[in-house]
């Protein structure tokens, strides 16, 4: 074990949240952007679907690598089709998020770890409260590696005994991406409540907490390898390394996410691992973000009260 992100009395320390909630804007149309070159950073896109697109584009844009997330539509056989002739069932179309990432910082794979991790990949007729085929799940590929990759991810979590049912995800190649009327974009953010309400009725957020509670069993840290430290250095800011490397600590009530109430997924900043869930956040008056428990037990150890998040490598 080469580091450790400390969480004290259930309060976690920047280890875990520095530079964890990165949200940039690029440009969409209708045609899908392979690679957006920018300041001469290749960026690359998955395309996937996993039931109602504001509660998979949330998940997208709190995580570390993901450049942009975008609403949209995907696979049907309609142009330019409208939200309310998606929602019909009529188009052949699923309602799916676009997902710019880098691939420096976060790989395929965990982009499809974060969409599997939100959804209930065995229902083949909707997701959560949502029913009819434009809720189903799916991966759309834009080459044959992510073809690839998402088919052996499947088979991962078939094999894991994790669920009781096979995976029905679809995995279909790319062809056209829609992206969705503005009002769906970053709906998260500009209608919490009603986002929230929601969400807590689907029954999305207690599936995901029951039902992938063993994940590790899929998702085995054993394939992440850590950066050189050269390479963390470039990659992260200095309180960032400090926090992550030098097992540092923010200032309290001087850190970025102590007071953010904004739904979401933790993710440890150095191998882009879910930690906790806003759901199990709570005000401590501590001045650090505190939660009452990690998403996955196996990511902490806990002694004395306190949790340690271990990293490997």
């Amino acid at each position: 074990m080469n580091t450790q992100s400390r969480v004290k009395y259930g309060i976690v320390l920047t280890a875990v949240l520095a530079g964890l909630m990165i949200t940039a804007q690029t440009g969409h149309n209708n045609e899908s952007n392979e690679a957006i070159m920018k300041e001469n950073v290749r960026y690359d896109t998955a395309t996937v679907a996993g039931g109602y697109f504001w509660c998979i584009e949330a998940a997208f844009e709190k995580v570390n690598g993901v450049v942009d997330a975008v609403s949209g539509y995907t696979g049907g056989h309609v142009e330019n089709p409208t939200y309310e002739q998606v929602t019909s069932g009529r188009t052949g179309h699923y309602e799916a998020v676009q997902v710019c990432f880098d691939p420096d910082i976060i790989s395929y794979y965990d982009i499809l770890s974060v969409l599997f991790g939100q959804i209930d990949p065995t229902d083949n007729s909707g997701s959560f409260v949502d029913r009819g085929s434009q809720y189903r799940s799916a991966v759309f590929y834009h080459n044959d590696d992510q073809k690839q990759q998402a088919l052996a991810l499947i088979d991962d979590i078939n094999a894991s005994g994790l669920f009781d049912k096979k995976v029905v995800t679809e995995v279909l190649p790319f062809d056209r991406f829609y992206k969705a009327e503005a009002y769906h974009q970053e709906y998260h953010k500009r209608n919490q409540s009603q986002y929230n309400l929601y969400r807590s009725r689907s029954g999305r957020d207690n599936f995901i907490e029951n039902a992938w509670a063993e994940k590790h069993k899929v998702f085995e840290r054993s394939s992440w390898v850590k950066p050189t430290d050269e390479e963390l250095r470039e990659r992260l800011t200095d309180l960032q390394y400090h926090v992550t490397q030098e097992n540092g600590t923010e200032r309290a009530f001087d850190n970025a996410y102590w007071d953010n109430k904004e739904q979401g997924i933790y993710v440890d900043v150095v191998p882009n691992e879910p930690l906790f869930s806003s759901t199990d956040k709570y005000p401590s008056g501590s001045g650090w973000p505190s939660f009452t428990k990690p998403i996955e037990k196996n990511a902490v150890v806990e002694k004395n009260g306190s949790f340690i998040v271990h990293e490997a490598g």
